[in-house]
């Protein structure tokens, strides 16, 4: 069985992290991906960058990451959306670890630092 999973949308890059940052202090998951939504005319279209961070637990885990990340996030430029999957399909699964920034490219991202 899978790993429950956790979504937070949020503004920005500074905010992404900040929420990040607070997920992986306040319970025990795997920070998945942040995937951000940069389309391939951004530079003469005026998008907001809005940024997703995934994570991966048990679900009291994830839910306790996500209600601190949600937090954290409010807290600097503002939550648009956050959703926990507690028993997501292999299909879904696979969904969530597909990302424009994931692990497998900035290396070791280790857990409650």
């Amino acid at each position: 069985m899978n790993e429950a999973i956790g979504i937070i949308e949020m503004f920005g890059f500074v905010t992404a992290i900040t929420a990040a940052d607070a997920a992986a202090k306040a319970a025990d998951v795997k920070i998945i991906a942040i995937d951000s939504n940069k389309p391939a005319n951004a530079e003469s279209v005026e998008v907001p960058l809005i940024m997703a961070v995934k994570l991966q637990g048990s679900v009291s885990a994830v839910t306790a990451a996500v209600d601190a990340a949600a937090e954290a996030a409010e807290k600097v430029s503002g939550l648009i959306n956050k959703h926990i999957i507690a028993r997501p399909t292999d299909d879904s699964q696979k969904m969530a670890n597909r990302t424009s920034v994931g692990r497998d490219k900035v290396g070791h991202i280790p857990n409650n630092a």
